[in-house]
């Protein structure tokens, strides 16, 4: 006998520096509604200019329990009204992932509920459609956070094409670089953006890595991403600078230009190649409105559209592992463990 859908999800995120608990209600033909989501964010990082995985994962294993308990309050829902536990088992911080995998595992032991993993970047892929009901495949997946960047062909949930990924840093990663060389803080990103906001745009041109008219299809960096060269462009600027209080907003905005021209050109090529009119952004820089403004235009100009997520659920959060989870049901009852390097299932690297 086939085992009846889940109506109440419960997910669980801590691969990095939030502490997240979602309650999903599912409905029919995939469809779900969000009950609840909480998420603890940790400052204590930016002390330290970045994520201290020993801090992180004391502060899960402190708040874990109570963020749990608060998102079951918030969804007007008990313990025993979850019909499926899904949480994040990889990719990210050994430590942090253990915490979360380890609660989930005693909840299903204590509740005999049943336990899905779940991947930490697909759950980004369905984080958007959770707002949006038309972030369904198939569609182009840009995923930019602070320890991936990827671009994905999505002609079906589960079945993903790896078009191009970075070869160094994560976007993410490089923003909170150049925000800790430009004296702005942890993390990077907002605060490159609030900066850029009042920078003039043609004081700095950086390079655009990986991104030339020679490049054809097939090439094998037509797709990928590299900002290793870029951050070493920017540092020779900033040493360069005579007066770098006054350059700073317009350093910020020459890498984030950069940044955006070579996210947007590699978007449209995946577009162009798979002939997708949908393009879907996650992750934690699709926060970044000048991003999302300039990729919306230049969809726009090709007749394609973008579905990008509301802030909230576009840094790490339980909501998109409790969707991600949703689809994964069928799995539940498979070995869950905490990794820090995982596979991304149903992708093909070819």
């Amino acid at each position: 006998m086939t085992a009846a859908p889940p109506r109440t999800v419960l997910g669980i995120e801590t691969s990095c520096d939030e502490t997240s608990a979602a309650v999903l209600a599912a409905g029919g033909a995939g469809a779900a509604r969000l009950a609840s989501c909480v998420i603890l964010s940790q400052d204590v990082h930016r002390v330290y200019r970045g994520v201290v995985p020993e801090l992180a994962s004391r502060a899960h294993l402190v708040a874990v329990g109570d963020v749990v308990d608060r998102a079951l309050a918030d969804a007007g829902a008990a313990l025993a009204d979850v019909d499926l536990l899904a949480v994040t088992e990889g990719p990210g911080l050994v430590g942090a992932l253990l915490v979360g995998v380890t609660y989930a595992k005693g909840l299903a032991c204590a509740t005999g509920t049943p336990l899905v993993g779940v991947h930490h970047l697909e759950g980004h892929l369905f984080g958007t459609a959770l707002e949006d009901p038309d972030a369904v495949p198939p569609f182009v997946a840009l995923l930019v956070s602070g320890g991936h960047s990827m671009l994905l062909d999505v002609p079906a949930w589960g079945d993903y094409r790896l078009l191009g990924e970075t070869r160094d840093d994560a976007v993410g990663e490089a923003f909170d670089k150049v925000g800790s060389l430009l004296g702005l803080g942890y993390p990077g990103g907002p605060a490159i953006e609030r900066a850029a906001a009042t920078g003039d745009p043609a004081r700095y041109r950086f390079p655009r890595p990986m991104l030339h008219r020679g490049q054809r299809p097939g090439d094998a960096d037509y797709f990928d991403l590299s900002m290793s060269g870029l951050k070493t462009a920017l540092i020779h600027a900033v040493r360069a600078s005579k007066d770098l209080d006054a350059d700073r907003p317009h350093l910020a905005r020459g890498f984030q230009d950069a940044v955006i021209d070579v996210l947007v050109a590699k978007t449209l090529r995946a577009v162009e190649a798979t002939g997708h009119r949908r393009a879907v952004l996650g992750g934690g820089v699709a926060c970044n409105r000048a991003l999302r403004a300039a990729l919306a235009r230049a969809l726009a100009d090709e007749g394609a559209t973008l579905h990008a997520p509301s802030p909230r659920l576009a840094t790490d959060n339980a909501a998109m592992i409790a969707r991600a989870g949703l689809f994964r049901a069928a799995e539940a009852g498979r070995p869950v463990e905490a990794a820090a390097r995982l596979p991304f299932p149903g992708l093909d690297r070819r």
